[in-house]
Formats: structure tokens, C-alpha cells, sequence
């Protein structure tokens, strides 16, 4: 990749302006031949992608399963290897707290425990957004501080929520509290250095207080907690590209990494319609727009295969609206795969394609991950997809004499 250096020496400011949009988790495996890409009917995709150049992206490197944040960090043209950012953090900042250098957050589950202290369901079925505001507020009530350390707790999505832990002493690393899969035991944190003992302790008091007071809710009766992290230091977008950035994302973790790296997070409806509507209405403000959509991710977890083809098959419909607001670049790729077969994140590198007036089209007619492996990009390092969206803007001055 670019180092941050000279990409900040060579970028300029141009009125030209940029789309990327992410189908987070698109990218999938055969089922009976097709992945979901290939059993959808998209043609309005594939006829941009006729016009396009193409190719595969590795968010991480060979072989790695990433996680949402350093994939996305990396089609953000940071180094994801470099900037280690803790999905409490992402979850805390995507909801609008604003976090302190004495605070250390974490992104939490409702789940469901068995007697024998065997979480059953790390999602406690998916328990509505109301009830978890329910459900918080009672945390709230009953766990205010915990050895000193004063605690936040803040609702999110179905089963999600964020506990913020603010005092001093608090470092990290720590490990994740949750098995990670059901059928296993509940998981206390570990301290992974001896600077993150008191953490440790703040921590585990707390999930053990946490299942006291919702021994009484099940399916949410005890809590799973990851991505336990302090807040690093990220140079901005606007510093490093010379972009003014924007970022549409429904789901909190998605806004709050936008926010970390100084786009503008806009306030936008559930729905893809609700997110192209955001789209138009800003257009004339920003020069680099990240639109997000998350349901292809949140069904190929949930293995399903059908619900994510319509999924694919719903942005299609949206593209020819996205069209006629004549962009000067458009990217359309993902942050990950994540297969419905899998029913989870996986290392499979993901479809690419860049549409502009300053490119050499490579002739692949379909958006799917065999036909844009045929691309004249090749299979590239997704950290490498920022200089080509600046490039085919305009905005990359010669480097050198």
C-alpha cells in the first residue's frame, strides 16, 4: 500500500465525487452450483459492471477471516493491521457516546444461559429492539459503578448494547467474554497483560452482576461481552485524502468507524430506500459517500441462503437510481464474505468492481465473485481500493519528478 505520508502529499481537493458502496457480506459459496450472487437476478448490477473494471479484494491478507472493523478500515484506506480498533469502541461511537480516555468500552449480546452455565443462544433470539431498551435501563438502574469505575449502559440493535466502563486504571488487552459459538460455557475476560488486571476484575464483576439482575428475563438472562478496547488515534479522511466524507449505515458499529475516521455520519431511515433518500438529499454536500447495507451480512449468518439472494436482489432495484445522481466514481464491492453456508464471516476474497469515465473496461458482464476474478484488476489488498477511487476522481496529483 501507499504510506499515509505520501498519500496525504499527492491528494487534492477536486468537485468530483465518489460512491462506495458496501453489500456487507455478499460475497458467498455454492449451493446446489450458485453462490447467492450467481442464483440472483441483477441486471441492473451486471450492466454496470459490463462497464466497469473489476477484480477480487483480500480485506486482511490469505487465508483471514476479518472482522467487520479492519475490513472496513481497510476499504477506508487504512492499514488494518496497523489501526486495531475494538468493536466496543466501534459500537459506543456508532450510538453517539462520546468516549474519554478513561473509558474502555464493549460491545455486548443479550444471550440465553442454561442452568448449567452453557449460553444455549448468544442472540437470546433476537429479542426486540424495545425490549432491550427495557432490558438496559433495568442494567442501568441496578449497576451504576463497579469498584470505582462508574458504568454506562446503552442500547442498540435487537440483542446488542454497549457497556462503557469510565475511570482510571482501566487498560488493555483483554479478551473476549463470550464462547463465540453456542453449546459452550460462559467466558470470563482474561487480562492479556498485566497492565489490564483492574480491568479484568471491573469486567467479570460486572457480567456476574449483569446475570443476577437478569436471571428473571430470560431468553436475555446473562450477557457476552467483546471487543473490550480503548479509543486509538486515527488520522481523518478529510486530513489524510482531502475528502469531505459522508457515511450512510443503519447499524451502530458501521457508524461509529465512519465516525472514527471523520466522515460525517448522516441520520437515515431502516430500510435501503430510506438510505438512497438520505443519499439524494446530501448529494451536493460531500465528495466521498459510504452507503452501507447490512441485511446481506445479517442473513448469511443466518444461513440463509434464499433471504440473502432477495436481499441482492432488492439493491439491484436501486441502482439505476443511484445512477442518475452522476457520480464520477463508483465502487461497489464488500467489507467480507460471509456465506449462508457458512453462517459466518469467511476468508474469501470479495467481488470488486469500479465504475468511472477514465478506465479501460475489462469485459466481465456478471457482478459475481468468478467473473470479477477474470477482472483486469486481479485479486488485490482491499487497502489498495482508496488510491484507485482517488485516482479515477482526479484527486492524485503526480507523484514525483
Amino acid at each position: 500500500m501507499i504510506s499515509e505520508d505520501i498519500i496525504k502529499e499527492i491528494s487534492i481537493k477536486t468537485d468530483s465525487k465518489i460512491l462506495l458502496l458496501v453489500i456487507d457480506g455478499v460475497g458467498g459459496l455454492p449451493l446446489d452450483g450458485k453462490t447467492e450472487l450467481e442464483r440472483a437476478e441483477i441486471p441492473n448490477l451486471d450492466n454496470l459492471v459490463s462497464r466497469s473494471i473489476c477484480g477480487l479484494t483480500d480485506p486482511v491478507g490469505y487465508g483471514i477471516t476479518p472482522g467487520s472493523g479492519p475490513s472496513h478500515l481497510a476499504l477506508f484506506g487504512y492499514d488494518p493491521l496497523k489501526y486495531i480498533i475494538g468493536r466496543g469502541v466501534l459500537e459506543a461511537l456508532g450510538i453517539g457516546v462520546e468516549l474519554t480516555p478513561k473509558d474502555m468500552a464493549a460491545r455486548g449480546n443479550f444471550a440465553t444461559m442454561d442452568s448449567r452455565g452453557i449460553i444455549v443462544d448468544r442472540r437470546a433470539g433476537r429479542i426486540p429492539t424495545e425490549k432491550n431498551r427495557e432490558i438496559c435501563a433495568l442494567l442501568g438502574k441496578e449497576i451504576e459503578k463497579i469498584k470505582g469505575v462508574k458504568v454506562f449502559i446503552r442500547p442498540g440493535k435487537e440483542h446488542r448494547f454497549v457497556a462503557i466502563f469510565r475511570g482510571d486504571g482501566l487498560n488493555g488487552p483483554l479478551s473476549d467474554a463470550d464462547p463465540q459459538k453456542n453449546g459452550e460455557k460462559a467466558r470470563p475476560a482474561r487480562a492479556l497483560s498485566s497492565r489490564a488486571k483492574k480491568a479484568e476484575e471491573v469486567v467479570n464483576s460486572f457480567i456476574k452482576k449483569a446475570s443476577e439482575v437478569l436471571k428473571s428475563q430470560h431468553p436475555a438472562n446473562t450477557v457476552l461481552l467483546r471487543g473490550i478496547s480503548k479509543v486509538p488515534r486515527i488520522p481523518p479522511m478529510g486530513e489524510l485524502f482531502n475528502l469531505s466524507p459522508a457515511a450512510i449505515a443503519t447499524y451502530p458499529m458501521y457508524r461509529g468507524l465512519a465516525r472514527l475516521v471523520g466522515m460525517e455520519v448522516l441520520q437515515t431511515g431502516d430500510g435501503i430506500q430510506d438510505e438512497l433518500r438520505t443519499l439524494r438529499e446530501n448529494f451536493a454536500k460531500f465528495d466521498f459517500f459510504y452507503l452501507h447495507i447490512k441485511q446481506t451480512d445479517s442473513s448469511g449468518e443466518d444461513g440463509d441462503y434464499e433471504k440473502k439472494v432477495k436481499i441482492i436482489e432488492e439493491v439491484d432495484r436501486y441502482i439505476p437510481e443511484i445512477l442518475d445522481l452522476k457520480f464520477d466514481v463508483i465502487v461497489v464491492t464488500s467489507d467480507h464474505s460471509t456465506p449462508a453456508l457458512l453462517k459466518s464471516h469467511s476468508w474469501h476474497p470479495n467481488p470488486f468492481m469500479l465504475w468511472s469515465r477514465f478506465i479501460r473496461v475489462d469485459g466481465v458482464n456478471r457482478f459475481t465473485e468468478r467473473d470479477c476474478s477474470k477482472g483486469s484488476l486481479g485479486r488485490f489488498a482491499a487497502v489498495n481500493a482508496m488510491a484507485l477511487m482517488l485516482a479515477n476522481g482526479l484527486k492524485l496529483r503526480k507523484f514525483g519528478a
